[in-house]
């Protein structure tokens, strides 16, 4: 994965992500899409790392609107740094290696 050039894309198989014209244009972009298995939210970043964050972020809070709700969340990605994004990725290959070594089984 390393020394691909271009982009790598990863994500989950939610219907909209593996749809025709999802793709299609995946395809089109000429974007490398790694393989995903079913039912394996371990191995994507965004439910590790991202919503995992996002949840601690949101929990004991309550919303009065949904404007508040977007504004917390808009909030959540600006502050944010570089780095925060970078672990996430970085995060991975442990990851998978921790999925494979417990066969597949959910991690917590």
């Amino acid at each position: 994965i390393a020394n691909r050039k271009g982009v790598v894309f990863h994500q989950d198989n939610a219907r909209p992500h593996v749809s025709l014209i999802t793709r299609q244009k995946l395809l089109e972009l000429g974007w490398d899409v790694l393989p995903h298995p079913p039912y394996s939210p371990d191995l994507a970043p965004s439910d590790f790392h991202l919503f995992r964050s996002l949840q601690n972020s949101l929990n004991g809070k309550n919303f009065n609107s949904l404007v508040e709700i977007k504004h917390h969340v808009e909030k959540f990605f600006a502050e944010n740094p570089a780095r925060f994004w970078k672990d996430g990725i970085f995060k991975l290959p442990e990851r998978w290696k921790k999925v494979v070594e417990q066969n597949g089984t959910y991690i917590i």
